[in-house]
């Protein structure tokens, strides 16, 4: 386990919102949109072609976003993008205050266009609640005449009508710096992280549930790798940002971990779960506290969240921006100048 750098405050708060946030996913209420849902695999059709996954309750709701965010990702534009979105929905992007209201969201996706005007996506793993929307995606983008791709976790939090009142998207924005020469970007965070050892043996582990959601907070919370590490058992295989393959070693995965929370120190509340019939979204969201150097033992506090993915056969997928963890504000503003 780390030694943490800071000390607790609003335990009894964060437990509160957790102990709601479990009783809700256990009693299957949702939250906001209240469609009726229907069977797994009965509706739908013209979106299932088009993800590799799509599990969970499908309700009317939930199909209309997604065929929204399918029309998107197959023709991007400013229109089909405000399209998806609630006059008053909020929408948070890696490395950015959250924007509220169509103004605001569009002007942001006008500057990203404008930076890859051919930007396309199709979707990945998709699991639902009819609440609650996790949107796996496949991006790709010409970057300085490179393509490049990535992928990105949209995750929403839907109305009545299928349209997205709070947006968070998850995704490591430096893989965008690829197509630049190394000298010109930072070190990538997991440089140098591998297996060694034997990978693991035995059946992978159990689904993960809506139980498990207090105890893994606090693993995150308090940069507990062991804990963390309790459920790779078996065949688990860790995919993230900075891997060109799955992690399957324990010393692999322990690696990984260590390097993340030698430079961010996490405070984390529970976002939105959503459990399919074998694959499982959980957000964690808050804040990290990036430590850069042993000058400034306090940090830079930077909006930050994770989700995992938890999948069949031992499937373990982390989705962050590593980007505020190896370069500062000032840099990374440089940074998108020089893709520009």
């Amino acid at each position: 386990m780390n030694v943490r750098r800071r000390d607790r405050t609003g335990l009894l708060a964060a437990a509160t919102v957790v102990t709601t946030l479990v009783a809700g996913l256990v009693a299957g209420s949702p939250g906001a949109g209240t469609a009726t849902a229907t069977a797994e695999g009965g509706e739908c059709p013209q979106v299932r072609p088009k993800v590799e996954l799509l599990e969970g309750r499908i309700t009317p709701n939930a199909c209309a976003f997604m065929r929204r965010q399918i029309a998107f990702g197959e023709a991007p534009a400013l229109d089909t993008y405000l399209d998806i979105f609630d006059a008053d929905a909020s929408l948070w992007e890696a490395g950015s205050p959250a924007q509220r209201g169509h103004a605001a969201i569009g002007a942001s996706i006008t500057r990203s266009l404008a930076l890859v005007p051919d930007l396309r996506y199709r979707g990945t793993e998709v699991v639902t609640d009819g609440t609650a929307m996790f949107f796996g995606q496949h991006n790709e983008v010409t970057i300085k005449g490179r393509k490049v791709a990535y992928p990105q976790i949209a995750r929403n939090v839907l109305g009545d009508d299928g349209k997205t009142i709070q947006a968070r998207r998850y995704y490591d924005r430096y893989e965008l710096f690829e197509p630049l020469a190394p000298e010109l970007r930072p070190r990538p965070l997991f440089d140098g992280v591998a297996d060694s050892g034997r990978p693991y043996a035995g059946p992978a582990a159990g689904r993960f549930r809506a139980r498990d959601v207090p105890s893994r907070l606090a693993a995150w919370n308090d940069g507990d790798v062991a804990a963390l590490l309790g459920r790779a058992a078996g065949r688990a295989r860790l995919t993230g940002p900075g891997l060109d393959a799955p992690l399957t070693t324990r010393a692999g995965q322990s690696a990984y971990l260590e390097r993340f929370f030698a430079k961010a120190d996490v405070r984390f509340a529970p976002g939105q779960a959503v459990f399919g019939r074998t694959t499982a979204y959980v957000e964690w969201h808050g804040t990290a506290t990036v430590l850069r150097t042993a000058e400034d033992p306090d940090g830079t506090d930077v909006p930050f969240g994770i989700v995992e993915r938890f999948g069949p056969d031992g499937e373990w997928e982390l989705s962050f921006d590593t980007l505020p963890l190896i370069a500062t504000p000032a840099e990374i503003t440089a940074l998108f100048k020089a893709i520009g």
